[in-house]
């Protein structure tokens, strides 16, 4: 949820963006404003709409209709209420309203688009989008009508609708109210679709890009949080470090994730007394895959990520647009608004998170486990058999585990034809956007569960001290959930730990010690 800032303020030219500059805009409230070289190039590119809007050379968008009924001629007169009965037709979603940092963002991105020049839409109605974003009006905006194909449309066109005066809002107090209501409060005029706008306003990826970079963002805290309790479920599992040498990593295998998720684990680590504790023991060749192998998967997460990101900067340099008005004057039908690109990393991240979480849930299992948890109580109960300790967090997180394996099904492979087969191939980028979230969520929640359960692992090793960084998480994490002792409603803590996880509190605490955490 967005944060009143007054801070910092996004100043839109024709060039691009930084992750940063969305994230600011769409999670803390940043004040956005157009600069002179945004206005300059979209008061150009009008020119040229405004030549071809009075004239019958047919002009998709312009002068025809939409779609499939693309070979319709628009007379002159009707050229407006074409442009709004396109909105009006097209916000056509259902279902429970989007997160307002998702439509922030979605706004903030189509805004960019206009900004430099190719769109064709007047000053005056990019200044609305500024206006509707530094008013902290959030149009509602439901969660199901994209194909990911043609763009965003049904999501853009309900934020579009709002500036219409029509549609509903969420007001900066929150509150659902007619739009009219909130922009009069707000002193902002509705507009007055033009020719070629409310296409402009319609026609991008938007939405699956917006929520791509938040999802990186989030995933980038996440894979932090991962090597921290991979680092403690060794420690709580009287595990070995050595595995997790420099010389067995980069030099051997040159994969970059796979490099720092070790390095991470390894520096963690550092000054164990559990893992000394054992270093000369012989019994015990080699550990568990879950605890060996944890920087080949963290590892193999921070790769994907690093790709989606790629093509996330990609996507944020484009001006997605159909069609898009071009330097020499040209407006040019395209097919940048497919979502394909973007798509397949949104399924892509999908799949390394769920594995993540995947791993992670089988160092809990395996800590939970008397055969297999080094002399530890079953499921690390303080009276067992009395007490059942933390055997139904791990149902939980199992739960979780398996939700997220559903979700990692790729939505990109499912396209589905429409407007009578104009449109016959389509991204579902908007789907697997939207899972994605939930994928990122739950991973959260798993993690979180491993941190609660090696937590206590390690406070139930007495006599053995943990590292210092992991010794410092453990005493974050203590502020809010207590440590080894008999049952009690743990639901509450569970809730607490995946609220210190998503804070970014926990890789703070780390790197109060372990500096290079990355």
């Amino acid at each position: 949820m967005a944060q009143e800032s007054t801070k910092r303020t996004i100043t839109l030219g024709t060039g691009g963006l930084t992750f940063d500059d969305v994230i600011a805009v769409a999670r803390e409230g940043a004040k956005v404003q157009l600069d002179s070289s945004s206005i300059a190039a979209m008061s150009a590119s009008r020119a040229f709409i405004e030549k071809y809007a009075s004239g019958d050379t047919p002009v998709y968008g312009v002068s025809t209709g939409f779609g499939a009924l693309a070979t319709r001629h628009i007379d002159v007169k009707d050229r407006v209420q074409l442009q709004k009965s396109l909105i009006r037709s097209h916000a056509a979603g259902v279902g429970p309203a989007v997160e307002k940092e998702v439509v922030r963002a979605l706004m903030f991105l189509r805004l960019r688009t206009m900004a430099t020049g190719r769109t064709g839409v007047r000053v005056e109605l990019a200044q609305t989008f500024v206006d509707f974003l530094n008013a902290d009006i959030t149009p509602v905006v439901p969660e199901f009508g994209s194909l990911g194909c043609s763009g965003d449309l049904a999501p853009l066109s309900h934020c579009a609708l709002s500036m219409m005066g029509e549609g509903r809002v969420h007001n900066p107090q929150g509150e659902i109210v007619d739009s009219a209501v909130a922009m009069k409060a707000a002193g902002i005029a509705p507009i007055e679709l033009e020719e070629k706008e409310g296409l402009a306003l319609i026609n991008g990826t938007d939405g699956m890009l917006g929520m791509l970079i938040m999802a990186i963002r989030d995933l980038e805290e996440l894979s932090r949080v991962a090597d921290i309790t991979a680092a403690m479920s060794i420690e709580g599992l009287l595990g070995t470090d050595k595995v997790f040498t420099p010389e067995l990593h980069f030099p051997l295998r040159p994969q970059v994730g796979q490099a720092v998720s070790a390095a991470n684990i390894f520096g963690l680590l550092k000054g164990s007394g559990i893992v000394a504790s054992h270093v000369n023991d012989t019994s015990q060749v080699q550990d568990a895959y879950s605890l060996r192998c944890a920087p080949q998967v963290a590892g193999a997460v921070r790769d994907t990520i690093s790709y989606a990101a790629t093509i996330a900067e990609r996507e944020l340099q484009s001006a997605i647009d159909n069609p898009v008005v071009l330097p020499d004057g040209r407006v040019q039908s395209n097919g940048n608004f497919h979502g394909a690109p973007v798509a397949y990393v949104l399924d892509f991240l999908a799949i390394a998170a769920a594995d993540l979480g995947s791993i992670a849930e089988r160092r809990t299992d395996r800590a939970l486990d008397k055969a297999r948890n080094f002399g530890l109580p079953p499921f690390l109960a303080d009276d067992p058999g009395v007490d059942s300790g933390l055997m139904i967090a791990q149902y939980t997180q199992a739960g979780l585990v398996s939700e997220n394996k559903r979700l990692a099904s790729p939505a990109s492979v499912d396209s589905i034809p429409s407007s009578a087969m104009q449109e016959d191939h389509v991204s579902m980028g908007w789907s697997a956007a939207r899972k994605l979230r939930k994928v990122v969520e739950n991973l959260s929640r798993v993690l979180a569960i491993e941190l609660v359960t090696s937590a206590r692992a390690i406070d139930l090793r007495t006599g053995l001290n943990p590292s210092q960084a992991t010794g410092r998480v453990i005493a974050e994490l203590r502020k809010s959930v207590a440590g080894p002792g008999p049952d009690r409603f743990i639901s509450p803590e569970l809730e607490a730990a995946d609220a210190l996880v998503r804070s970014g509190k926990v890789s703070a605490a780390a790197r109060e010690v372990f500096a290079e955490l990355r």
